[in-house]
C-alpha cells in the first residue's frame, strides 16, 4: 500500500462528515472548497481513486444510499450462486481460497498457531493485518477504533497463539487483498466457531456492490431463527473486506454496526457501489 491510499480515505472521511452536515446536496465547487483543495485537483483525486466524479461520489456517501442498495441491488444468497452473482465485479474474488480451523483447534484459543502480523495502508485508512502459514487471518481497520484497541481486539481473539511481527511475510497476501498485486493468490485461515465459519462464508457469496439482511444470511445458513446470532457472528468476522461483512445490513436499510466504525462501511459500500457502475 501506498500512502496516498490512507490520505484519499482521510480525504472521503472529511467528506463525509460535510455531506452529513450540508442541509443541501453541495457542488463540486463547494465541497472541493471544504477539503481546503481545488476542484480540479478533488476531482482528479476522487476519480483516479474510485473511478467517478465527487459529483457521482457524493451520491454514494449518502445516507441514503443503503437504503437505494436494498431497494435495487438487494441479493438473495438462496439463488445468489446459482445465477452465478457469487463474486462478480470483485476480481480478488477469482482467485480467494479459504480453509477453517477445525473445533478443536479453535477451542485451543490458538495454542501451538503462530499469528504474524504488521500495519498497512489501505484503500481505507491504516490496517492492522494478521496471518498464520496457511493465509490471513485478521484484518482491522482503525482510523475510528485506533491502533492500540485492534490490536487487542484481533488478538484477544486467539490468547494462546505466538503473535510475530513480520510485514513482509504478509505483504504479498496483503497488496492481492487489495487489487496490487493479482497474480499472488489470497488464502484465508479462518479461525472461528462452526456458526461463524457458516455466516462468513454466507457473506463471501454476496457479490460486491450488492448487500443483504441479517435474515437473509440466517436463512441461506439454514436457520432462519438465529437472526440475532448471525449479526453477533458477522460482527465477530476477523477478516474485513475480504469477508464482506459491511454488505450485511437491516432489512430497514439502516446500515447497522459495523466493528470497526460506521464511516469505514459507508465508505467501503460507496468504493465498491461506484466501481461496480464504473
Amino acid at each position: 500500500m501506498t500512502q496516498d491510499s490512507r490520505y484519499h480515505y482521510h480525504v472521503m472521511r472529511r467528506a463525509i462528515e460535510e455531506i452529513d452536515a450540508a442541509p443541501a446536496p453541495l457542488s463540486l465547487e463547494d465541497l472541493a472548497a471544504r477539503m481546503e483543495m481545488s476542484p480540479a485537483h478533488f476531482q482528479r483525486l476522487f476519480s483516479r481513486w474510485v473511478g467517478v466524479s465527487p459529483k457521482r461520489y457524493q451520491q454514494y456517501l449518502a445516507l441514503g444510499h443503503a437504503k437505494a442498495l436494498l431497494k435495487d441491488r438487494f441479493t438473495t444468497l438462496e439463488t445468489a450462486d446459482a445465477v452465478g452473482l457469487s463474486g462478480s465485479g470483485r476480481l480478488h474474488d477469482l482467485f480467494l481460497r479459504w480453509e477453517a480451523m477445525s473445533p478443536g483447534d479453535y477451542a485451543r484459543a490458538g495454542a501451538g498457531l503462530t499469528v504474524r502480523w504488521g500495519w498497512f495502508d489501505s484503500p481505507f485508512g491504516r490496517a492492522l493485518v494478521m496471518g498464520t502459514d496457511k493465509g490471513l487471518c485478521g484484518i482491522g481497520f482503525t482510523e475510528e477504533t485506533g491502533d492500540e484497541a485492534a490490536m487487542a481486539d484481533l488478538t484477544g481473539r486467539w490468547p494462546n497463539a505466538d503473535f510475530v511481527e513480520d510485514p513482509d511475510a504478509l505483504r504479498p497476501w496483503v497488496q492481492a487483498a487489495f487489487g496490487e498485486n493479482i497474480a499472488k493468490p489470497t488464502p484465508l485461515h479462518l479461525i472461528g466457531t462452526p456458526l461463524q465459519i457458516k455466516v462468513w462464508e454466507a457473506l463471501l457469496a454476496i457479490p460486491s456492490g450488492h448487500v443483504t439482511t441479517y435474515s437473509e444470511i440466517a436463512t441461506a445458513i439454514g436457520n432462519p431463527n438465529a437472526v440475532r446470532a448471525v449479526g453477533s457472528a458477522v460482527g465477530r468476522n476477523p477478516v474485513s473486506f475480504l469477508i464482506p461483512c459491511h454488505r450485511a445490513i437491516r432489512k430497514s436499510g439502516g446500515l447497522g454496526g459495523y466493528h470497526w466504525g460506521l464511516p469505514v462501511k459507508r465508505a467501503i459500500l460507496a468504493w465498491e457501489s461506484a466501481r461496480a457502475d464504473a
